[in-house]
C-alpha cells in the first residue's frame, strides 16, 4: 500500500520547538513573530513579510529533522492589516488526481504484472512477485512527485 500520512505528535513537537526558538532568538524580538496552532491549520504571524518567512524557516527546519517531509506541507501567506500571515497546513492522503498520475507512472513504467489500484486516499499496488514490487518502491522513490509517499502493508 502506497500512503501519505503524517505523525500529528512529530508536527505538534516540531511546532513547539519552533515556538520556543522564536521566542529566544533576538532577531524575533520586537516583530511581533510567533506561530501557532489555529484549529487544523498553523498560524505565522510577523509585522514584516522577511519575518514570517523566517519563522516559516524555523518551522521547516525543525519539521526536517524531526523526519516530516516539506512536501506535506502547504504554506500560503498574505497580507492582514499591518502584520504578515502564513497559513499552513499538513496534507494527508494521496488526492485523486495524484493517485491517478501515480497508477498511470506504475503502468507505463513498472513491471509488467504489477496492478495499481486507488482505495479512497491510499493506492494498493499488487503484484505475484515481491521483486516488482521492490521495483515500484524503487520507481516511485526516483519519480519527482508533489506528495510524501510512505509504503506500508508490505506482503
Amino acid at each position: 500500500d502506497i500512503v501519505s500520512k503524517v505523525d500529528k505528535q512529530e508536527v505538534a513537537n516540531a511546532l513547539h520547538q519552533a515556538q520556543k526558538e522564536v521566542s529566544q532568538r533576538y532577531d524575533f524580538r520586537g516583530v511581533g513573530a510567533e506561530i501557532d496552532f489555529s484549529g487544523e491549520k498553523i498560524l505565522i504571524k510577523a509585522n514584516a513579510q522577511e519575518r514570517a518567512l523566517a519563522v516559516l524557516d524555523v518551522f521547516q527546519s525543525k519539521l526536517v529533522k524531526r523526519g516530516i517531509s516539506l512536501k506535506s506541507l502547504d504554506a500560503d501567506p498574505y497580507a492582514s492589516g499591518k502584520e504578515t500571515r502564513i497559513e499552513c497546513s499538513i496534507k494527508e492522503g494521496i488526492a485523486q488526481d495524484q493517485a491517478k498520475k501515480i497508477s498511470k507512472l506504475i503502468r507505463d513504467e513498472g513491471p509488467k504484472g504489477v496492478k495499481a489500484t486507488i482505495q479512497g486516499d491510499e493506492l494498493r499496488v499488487s503484484s505475484k512477485s515481491r521483486d516488482d514490487l521492490q521495483s515500484v518502491i524503487s520507481l516511485l522513490k526516483g519519480a519527482d512527485l508533489d506528495v510524501d509517499l510512505q509504503f506500508v502493508n508490505y506482503r
